[in-house]
């Protein structure tokens, strides 16, 4: 289908965004791999919006991978509430935003800096403040967006995060097999869009739940976000077994619910999504095997969770279509969010 939407566009060619990322990583791997040295208490990965859910994913995958203990913050809270995310202990911080440019974001590595304490940037303008800033930007070009939403930005940058916490954790294996991630997702979205179409433009469903636990938490907030901001609907991400303990009082004939299905738990998984489906929702199941989306990817877990997103990018695309909005330019938003900050409101971390 052609379309004359930027965000189309961009969800479409966000493979070789993918490539470029992992090209990027492997250039600045030595840097990397300096200031990875488990010599930290803790490594704190922060942004806003879209880029604060790509950091629960990847504190959640490092943790996993590594052992040792990260976690994610709003840039904000950082900002303005640094005892409640840090420690006095040495703390690596790795801040995300796709301008570069994000106040809260720059600030709160502005003053970080203070400690003397390391930054790793991840972002797709090289010439911004947050890349000039920290000790090591990884920066993905190609991930530049004219459209408003986060779309190929936000996976090119998960795919770079994903591949640094492998090199933190060593897995190499599945490093290496990460190199096939753009096949396979250019695959995905040809075998898949109709259904992301026909999903997307069916006008039955007035509410929106995503589901993912672990790593794929984030990613739930995610594209529940990009339904929310492109066509303005009632959309909430929550962790699987969550959704028995009140949310699942909301489940309708008008419901989808969509299940970022996990290998190790596919069983807990599975039974919420058909104990819901009996309740009169409908299910779009996403994983390697055994789902309404299928990878068989090959790929280690670890390594392929950036495979859930274009269809439910494309998903949200198409609602929006359907409603007559425009994704490119979702009503309030603008692509950067710049504040003017009181000096007084700004407390050292």
């Amino acid at each position: 289908m052609r379309s004359s939407f930027h965000t189309y566009a961009e969800i479409l060619d966000q493979t070789e965004v993918w490539a470029e990322a992992l090209e990027v990583v492997r250039r600045q791997r030595a840097g990397l791999e300096r200031l990875l040295e488990p010599r930290y208490e803790q490594v704190l990965f922060i942004g806003c919006g879209s880029t604060y859910y790509l950091s629960l994913s990847a504190a959640a995958l490092f943790q996993q991978a590594t052992g040792r203990i990260a976690r994610a913050a709003p840039s904000s809270e950082l900002l303005l509430n640094a005892p409640t995310v840090l420690t006095d202990g040495p703390t690596l911080l790795v801040a995300i935003s796709r301008s570069g440019s994000t106040t809260e974001t720059v600030y709160a590595a502005e003053q970080f800096r203070r400690r003397n304490d390391p930054v790793i940037a991840i972002t797709v303008y090289g010439d911004s403040p947050l890349a000039n800033l920290a000790d090591l930007a990884l920066v993905v070009e190609k991930g530049q967006e004219r459209s408003v939403v986060q779309t190929r930005s936000f996976t090119g940058m998960y795919v770079a995060a994903t591949a640094l916490s492998l090199i933190a954790g060593g897995q190499e294996e599945t490093l290496r097999s990460m190199s096939r991630l753009p096949e396979i997702g250019a695959r995905l979205m040809r075998d898949y869009e109709a259904l992301a179409q026909e999903l997307g433009e069916d006008a039955r469903f007035d509410r929106f739940y995503f589901l993912g636990s672990g790593a794929r938490y984030g990613l739930a907030c995610e594209a529940s976000l990009k339904l929310k901001e492109m066509s303005l609907s009632h959309s909430e991400p929550f962790h699987f077994l969550e959704f028995r303990h009140g949310p699942m009082s909301m489940v309708n004939p008008q419901t989808m619910l969509v299940g970022l299905l996990s290998e190790r738990h596919r069983d807990h998984e599975q039974a919420v999504l058909e104990e819901m489906q009996r309740q009169g929702a409908s299910v779009l199941s996403l994983g390697e095997e055994g789902a309404r989306v299928a990878f068989a990817s090959g790929i280690p877990e670890e390594g392929r969770g950036v495979l859930y997103l274009p269809l439910l990018q494309l998903m949200a695309y198409y609602r929006t279509v359907a409603k007559g909005l425009d994704p490119d330019h979702p009503y309030n938003l603008t692509p950067v969010v710049t504040l003017n900050l009181p000096e007084a409101t700004l407390k050292e971390v």
